[in-house]
Parts: C-alpha cells; sequence; structure tokens
C-alpha cells in the first residue's frame, strides 16, 4: 500500500529563511573579511584608534647667545598639568586612573591655576562629553614649577598627571631686556600651547626659534599598558634655530651697573646707552631706564619701544661733530681764525652760546671746545646750507641705519627755513635715533669708513649645525676723508684734555677718550621747549682710545635730578667712564703706558730650543709664559710676523714638566689659551679679570683641576670704583 508523501511547506519555508540568513551573513562575513569595512567605518582604522597613542616629544625653543657663545636665554624645565578623562585609563575600580569627581578636582586645582574652578569643572566635563582620552588647561596648566607640582601631588586627585614642560629662561634677568624682548606659553589649538615671542628679538625672529614637536606612535592593549611586542614609531623634533649676537655678556653687564647706579642716583626720566664695536658697528652693548625683568615681565608698563632704535631725540650739542667734520672735509675750518661769541643773528631770529655774554673774540678751535653755538653759526656761513645738508644726509641722518631690527626710526632733518637749518648744525630742531649717531661717528673713528650698526651674528641650525645666516660688517659710502676723520678725532680728544673743554670729566684713568658732550632741550606737552638745569637731556658720544678706537660709546640722561653742585656731565661721565674702562681692560687693550713702549715683530719660534726662545724674547720686554720646562718649541701664540708692544704675553708650549704660573690680572682669553696649549684641567669661574686661584703658582701640576677667579677690571687691577661726585663746574660748562 502506497502512502501518500506530503509536502512540508512549514519546514522548507524555515530552510528557506535560515539558509537565506546564513548566506547572508556569510556574504557579510567574506565583505567585511575582504573590505574591513563595517558601516562605511575601516574596522582596522577603527582598532588603531582604540589601541594606538602618541605622545609628544616637544622641541626646544632656539638659545640666543652672546658673541662668545655665553647663553643670554634658553629653554627651562618645568611642569605641565593634564587631566585623563577617560575611564579606560582605569584598570582596578580601587586605584581610579582618570577624574572621578569633576567639581571637587576642578575646587581644589583652582587654588593653585590661573582659572575659576567654573572654567576648570568645563574644560574637564567637555573633555567627558567628547569622549577624550585626557584634557589640558592651556597657557595656565604650564610653567609650574617643582614646588607647585609636588603640592598639587599632594592632594592626590585622581587622573591629575603631569608632563615635564619647558619654559623660557632669561638668565641674566633685567639685562639688554628691550633688546631681546620675552616669550611666553600662548594657546594656539585643541588647548594646545606653544612659546610665542611677543616683544623684541624673541618676537622678530620667532619664526626661527621655534622648533617642530615629534612625536612617539605606540599600541596599548586592552588594560592600557604598552603591549610588549609593539614597535614604537619616533619622529624626532627638530629644535628651533640658535641666535648668535654681537652682543658681549660682560660689557652688557658693566653697562647695566652703571646705568643702574645712575639711575638709583639721580632719578632720571629715561636713560639709553649703548656700546659698538669701532671698527664694524657691531653692537656690544645696548641698554635703557626703566627697564623690565623678562622672567616675570615686572617693570614693563606703557613704553615697549627700543630706545636706541625706534625712538628719536634732539641731539643737542653731539652734533656739531658732523657740522665740523663737513667743515674740515669742504677747507672751511680754520682753528686759529677768530669769531666774536656770544649771539649770532640770522634775519629776525637771534641765537645765543649757553653763555649768553660769551667769552669775547676767541678762535674757531677754543669755540669748539667750549660748545659754542654760534662758532656753528659762522662754520654755516662758511659751508653754505645746501653743503651742510648734504654732509648731514651723508653721514645716515634722516634715514634708517638698516640695522637687522624692527620699527626703526628714521629721526627728521629740519631744513626747511634758514634758521632750522641754522639751529641743526648744534642739534636743536632735527631729530635723530642714538643709532644714527654711532653709525656717524664709526666713520670718525674709521678714518672716514662709516659702518653699518649690527646685532644679529650668526643664526645656527643646532639639528644639522648649519649657518643660515652668517653677519659680516658693512661698509658704507664714507662721508669724508681719512685726514678729515683724524683731524676730528684729534679736535674731540682736545675737549677731554683741554682746560676750556667741556667733556673734563670724561677723561680716563688709563686709557685716551674723545667725544663730544649735548646738553638738548626737550619739548613740553604744548610743545614749548622746557628750560631748568633738571628738564635738560644731557649726553655723550665718544670713542676710545684715540690712537686706536676700539669702542664707541653714547649715553643720554633725561632730566637727572642733580643737585646745585652737579652738572650734567656728572651722571653721563660716570657711565662712560665706568664702562669704557673696564670694557677696554676686559678687551685687552693695553693702557696709555703702552703707547710709549717699542714696538716688536714676534718672530716664528717653532722647532728653536726653548731656552734660547725665552732669553730672547725676555730681551725684546715680552713676557713669557711657557707650557713646560724644556725642549724646543712646539706652539706658540700669538702667530709669527704679529707686531707686540713690549710688556705682552707670548704663550710658548713646549715638553717637560708644567710649573703653574701665576695668573693673577689675566684676561679670561688668556687662561682659555694657557689652558689650550697645557691641556691641565682649568675651570673658570666669574667674569673679567683673574683675582685668585686655587694653586700656588710655581707647582707642579698633575691632574687636580685648578680653579680661576675672575672678577671685573677695577676689583682684579685693585681700582677704586670712578666717584660719581666731581668738583662743581661753572654754569655755562653744564648748559652748553
Amino acid at each position: 500500500m502506497n502512502k501518500k508523501v506530503r509536502f512540508q511547506w512549514g519546514a522548507f519555508l524555515l530552510f528557506l529563511l535560515y539558509g537565506g540568513l546564513f548566506f547572508l551573513l556569510l556574504g557579510r562575513f567574506i565583505y567585511i573579511q575582504a573590505t574591513g569595512v563595517v558601516n562605511g567605518e575601516v574596522l582596522e582604522q577603527r582598532a588603531q584608534e582604540k589601541y594606538s597613542r602618541s605622545q609628544v616629544v616637544e622641541a626646544h625653543r632656539g638659545t640666543i647667545q652672546d658673541r662668545n657663545g655665553q647663553i643670554l636665554v634658553e629653554d627651562t624645565l618645568s611642569y605641565k598639568i593634564y587631566a585623563v578623562v577617560s575611564e579606560k585609563a582605569t584598570a582596578h575600580a580601587n586605584d581610579p586612573r582618570h577624574v572621578i569627581d569633576v567639581q571637587d578636582t576642578a575646587q581644589k586645582l583652582s587654588e593653585f591655576l590661573d582659572l575659576s574652578e567654573e572654567e576648570i569643572a568645563t574644560r574637564i566635563q567637555n573633555g567627558i562629553d567628547e569622549e577624550r582620552y585626557q584634557v589640558e588647561f592651556g597657557a595656565s596648566g604650564r610653567n609650574l614649577s617643582h614646588q607647585q607640582m609636588k603640592k598639587i601631588e599632594e592632594l592626590q586627585l585622581p587622573g591629575i598627571e603631569f608632563d615635564k614642560d619647558l619654559k623660557r629662561h632669561y638668565a641674566n634677568g633685567r639685562f639688554a631686556s628691550h633688546l631681546i624682548g620675552f616669550a611666553i606659553p600662548e594657546e594656539v589649538e585643541d588647548n594646545k600651547t606653544r612659546l610665542v615671542g611677543k616683544m623684541g628679538l624673541e618676537r622678530i625672529y620667532d619664526e626661527a626659534l621655534t622648533g617642530t614637536p615629534g612625536r612617539i606612535d605606540f599600541q596599548i592593549g586592552r588594560n592600557g599598558l604598552l603591549l610588549p611586542s609593539s614597535d614604537k614609531l619616533i619622529t624626532e623634533p627638530k629644535h628651533g634655530a640658535d641666535v648668535k649676537l654681537t652682543n658681549d655678556r660682560t660689557i652688557q653687564n658693566f653697562l647695566e651697573e652703571a646705568v643702574s647706579d645712575v639711575q638709583e642716583k639721580y632719578e632720571p626720566e629715561k636713560i639709553t646707552a649703548l656700546v659698538v664695536k669701532a671698527d664694524s658697528g657691531e653692537i656690544l652693548a645696548m641698554t635703557q631706564r626703566p627697564t623690565f625683568d623678562p622672567n616675570t615681565r615686572e617693570g614693563l608698563t606703557t613704553n615697549w619701544l627700543n630706545e636706541s632704535v625706534e625712538n628719536t631725540v634732539e641731539p643737542g650739542s653731539t652734533m656739531k661733530i658732523f657740522t665740523l667734520a663737513a667743515a674740515i672735509e669742504e677747507g672751511k675750518w680754520d682753528p686759529n681764525g677768530w669769531y666774536k661769541s656770544g649771539s649770532y643773528k640770522l634775519l629776525d631770529r637771534t641765537i645765543y652760546d649757553h653763555n649768553v655774554s660769551g667769552w669775547g673774540t676767541i678762535t674757531y678751535l677754543e669755540g669748539f671746545q667750549r660748545s659754542s653755538n654760534v662758532s656753528m653759526a659762522y662754520l654755516l656761513e662758511k659751508l653754505g646750507d645746501e653743503t651742510f645738508i648734504n654732509y648731514i644726509k651723508e653721514f645716515g641722518f634722516g634715514e634708517k641705519t638698516g640695522i637687522d631690527l624692527p620699527n626703526e626710526a628714521t629721526g627728521t632733518i629740519s631744513d626747511r627755513y634758514p634758521i632750522n637749518r641754522l639751529t641743526t648744525t648744534y642739534g636743536q630742531g632735527t631729530t635723530v635715533t642714538p643709532l644714527q649717531l654711532v653709525q656717524g661717528m664709526t666713520a670718525i673713528a674709521n678714518e672716514g669708513t662709516m659702518y653699518q650698526p649690527y646685532i644679529i651674528d650668526q643664526i645656527v641650525d643646532p639639528n644639522t649645525g648649519e649657518v643660515l645666516l652668517n653677519h659680516e660688517p658693512v661698509k658704507k659710502q664714507s662721508p669724508i676723508s681719512a685726514q678729515t676723520a683724524n683731524q676730528v678725532k684729534e679736535i674731540l680728544a682736545s675737549t677731554v684734555t683741554s682746560e676750556k673743554g667741556t667733556a673734563q670729566k670724561f677723561k680716563l684713568d688709563s686709557y685716551t677718550s674723545a667725544g663730544k658732550t649735548g646738553t638738548a632741550q626737550i619739548p613740553g606737552p604744548d610743545g614749548k621747549y622746557l628750560w631748568g638745569r633738571q628738564l635738560f637731556l644731557y649726553s655723550f658720544l665718544g670713542m676710545a682710545p684715540v690712537e686706536d678706537p676700539e669702542i664707541i660709546v653714547y649715553v643720554a640722561v633725561h632730566k637727572p635730578k642733580i643737585e646745585a653742585t652737579e652738572v650734567g656731565s656728572d651722571p653721563t661721565s660716570y657711565i662712560f667712564n665706568y664702562v669704557t674702562e673696564n670694557s677696554l681692560k676686559y678687551l685687552n687693550i693695553s693702557p696709555n703706558d703702552s703707547k710709549e713702549r717699542e714696538t716688536v715683530l714676534l718672530e716664528d719660534y717653532r722647532g728653536k730650543e726653548l731656552a734660547s726662545v725665552q732669553s730672547a724674547l725676555q730681551a725684546q720686554g715680552l713676557e713669557v709664559v711657557a707650557t713646560g720646562l724644556e725642549g724646543k718649541v712646539e706652539q706658540q701664540y700669538p702667530a709669527g710676523d704679529t707686531p707686540l708692544i713690549s710688556g705682552t704675553k707670548v704663550f710658548l708650549k713646549a715638553g717637560g714638566d708644567i710649573q703653574i704660573p701665576d695668573m693673577t690680572g689675566w684676561s679670561s682669553r688668556e687662561v682659555k689659551i694657557y689652558k689650550g696649549f697645557s691641556g691641565l684641567p682649568i675651570e673658570m669661574t666669574g667674569t673679567g679679570y683673574v683675582v685668585r686661584q686655587s694653586m700656588t703658582p710655581g707647582t707642579a701640576v698633575d691632574n687636580t683641576p685648578i680653579v680661576v677667579e675672575l672678577d671685573s677690571p677695577e676689583k682684579a687691577y685693585q681700582q677704586q670704583p670712578v666717584e660719581m661726585e666731581g668738583n662743581p663746574e661753572e654754569l655755562e660748562e653744564q648748559q652748553e
């Protein structure tokens, strides 16, 4: 009997349903396996995002150095705080590694950060809402000291962590502050911060100084720990470029000390001072008062201008230097010619000497020494207005010097009317910058060759050692001849040495000096000139030594509170004398008595017996410093064919035992030469000249380190500081 088979539609439909689902899932699986994409999202990328981590490697901002490589500005260690807000950071509930209580954390951190409790809470909560791993607190969370970091750590706030961070450190504090400027952390994006230059060289060269951060990429496991098998991908940071200045830290310190002394004693409204290398235009030092500490910005008010570059003054009688040079160059100067001093009338205007009644009929040389305005008026008659103004322009006045600093002022040559051209001859009405004055003075110091002032020596990439910028001295068209320049220099020296000279206070103890004093009236708020002994701008533009000028110094003191027994040249001469005397000794420039010594042309003694060389050098009046007691001369300094004056040290390297010399009075440069020749472990502390050494002279040397202590030149040479008080001068000498 045959059974009738019934078709099971229900089972068939279930088979189709589950079979379809199976093939659908199989197809989906194959698709995912083949493409790695789910709902438009790449699974591999998602996994990498989940388990990949990266850490920023901070790049150092470039250093700022002086001409000798001494660090003036660099990054230093501080701490940056951040909050971990992701629950994934916590592996065990009893050891939370993320922020648990937002409000409590915000309340406690607000005591240490420059943010309110509400601002901190908002940042943390936003990080939680956006499912971020951690949040930072911008500039307010940076630059924490070690002490601050430890105090926050003691609170034991879950999720609060620290990274070592960098901040800008200005090693010398109030030191060329308006030149160097400052950089501070500034928020740029995603609550990230970087150091940004806001003033001075830090701002001008911000792009060059700023580095590019590196990073480390790595993988973590589900527990948040680094996978042992994970490879780290490291991108090295590119550190910012190092900026090397022409500035000399030691000379800058001399200038800062002297200017601070005058600021404290005379309480002037302003002081501007700079020191320039005479034969190149390199700026060795530059400062002003008021000033500030770039580490804290304490003292920085409304004046962000670099007074030597960005501001102008009426130069007063320092402008007579260039009027004199023009007259000599044109053959219109007769030092022995006579004129009547006191007053001079031009059309309906009369100008006067500072001694209104004059000194009678005197020579032009005496007139210049006395700083007579009337003598300048008669020189203008001989020169002609147009010729005179052309010379003033050729000396660089009325246009930028081209220094490698921004916002340089040009000044204004006042020449619209005859009276303007007349008053310009003695520095009234026309405005100039201190930089223009020292630039013009380089032509006098260098036999007519004028140099453009500059402050940047080199910019170097520390990552590769490549020199990105190398600044060489820039010569400008010579406005005067060598003969004229030398004659002007001699006349300027006479203002210091003559009993009739207004610059007698600028006579140095150990060197010859030359220059011109200036007393300028200052315009008041109503445009009218102020009048009064304590309301003038007193200045001096000078050089030293006269025979071969090494440095040019400009000093301007605005409205000093001088006593009835004091004169305007008291504060300016204190700065000039202190800085110039000490700087020349530091630069190893031989004092005045060296000019009377015989000049010796040094031979090349290499390969000759030490004993005979020592005898020959001593017979020529030279001081011999030998590293070694026997054998032949292996090296010498200076090299052969170098002209030397008697008393100069000659360093010789020979064989045998070494006995330590008496280094008292040596410059740091001489110590370095001896260290290089001897190979001894000599350590120097301080700056200036040697005042004491740890090892007794004549001691046979082993490997024991030798400590040499240096101090300021006046201490090394056992000189007393320049006294600020002087004998009272007549009123005519203070109001020239």
